[in-house]
């Protein structure tokens, strides 16, 4: 998508070898034409799936995800990673390993939001190891509801995350492929071959 790329391009800042700071537009100040931009681009991706629910983990992949189900007109839920007063049981839950944070998180989806008659479309907002759409499959896979797909706003091409999910067999859509950071610099797949 050449309006993400665009953006990240005039803002993203790399940090180190593999790690993009995206904070300008996707996770901390949230650009929302860009948003809903994104979420058409989804929607037209995965538009013939038949999508019932939209899945994402808290925090960044809320915003992205909200405007994917505002294109499909389904509800957007997303797994919190803490544990909540008003969410005790009848939960799915999972634990995720967060590479930026270097930490375990645990995730967790109250069951009266996803059931065996839901198909789903996960939303993420970077793919890089693959461990918070792991999460979410788990989740998917308790709930014996029916993945549809995963939609990714930033993959990381160099690490291994599609890897994995392309031998589970899953459709997946990355709307801006990195291929690597050279100095200081994103090189996005297209450039790169």
């Amino acid at each position: 998508m050449q309006l993400l790329e665009e953006r990240i391009k005039k803002d993203g800042q790399v940090l180190g070898e593999d790690v993009l700071k995206v904070d300008n537009f996707l996770n901390h100040q949230v650009d929302p034409d860009l948003m809903a931009a994104m979420g058409e681009e989804f929607y037209r991706l995965f538009k013939d799936a038949h999508i019932t629910k939209i899945l994402t983990v808290e925090s960044s992949g809320i915003a992205p995800a909200v405007l994917t189900g505002l294109a499909f007109h389904v509800p957007v839920v997303f797994a919190r990673k803490h544990k909540s007063l008003t969410l005790q049981d009848n939960m799915y839950s999972a634990t995720v390993y967060s590479y930026t944070k270097k930490v375990n998180n645990h995730i967790s989806i109250s069951k009266k939001f996803i059931d065996e008659n839901d198909r789903v479309l996960v939303i993420d907002d970077f793919l890089a190891n693959g461990q918070a759409v792991e999460g979410l499959l788990e989740i998917i896979e308790q709930a014996n509801a029916q993945l549809e797909g995963v939609g990714i706003v930033i993959e990381k091409t160099f690490q291994k995350g599609r890897e994995l999910l392309d031998a589970r067999g899953i459709h997946v859509e990355s709307l801006a492929r990195i291929a690597a950071f050279e100095n200081g610099e994103v090189v996005f797949v297209e450039d790169h071959q």
